[in-house]
């Protein structure tokens, strides 16, 4: 069994890296492409400073999807 805090770490780290670790690659790979694509959107119409907090939002969100997928 995953270890629920460590896929959160790892997912706040590398979105879809926990998800991966908890057992569900596809999901990570997802999570994964999703945050690239997140982040290419974002920086061609925000500023720097907002594609920062849209990055760390996604980043939280994903910690807390990967620490639900150990639960």
């Amino acid at each position: 069994m995953a270890n629920g805090i460590l896929a959160a770490i790892l997912s706040f780290l590398i979105p879809g890296l926990g998800q991966a670790y908890a057992g569900d690659i596809k999901k990570g790979i997802i999570f994964l492409v999703a945050a690239i694509v997140i982040w290419i959107i974002a920086s061609l119409i925000f500023r720097h400073w907002i594609v920062w907090i849209i990055d760390i939002v996604y980043a939280i969100y994903a910690a807390y999807d990967a620490y639900q997928m150990t639960q």
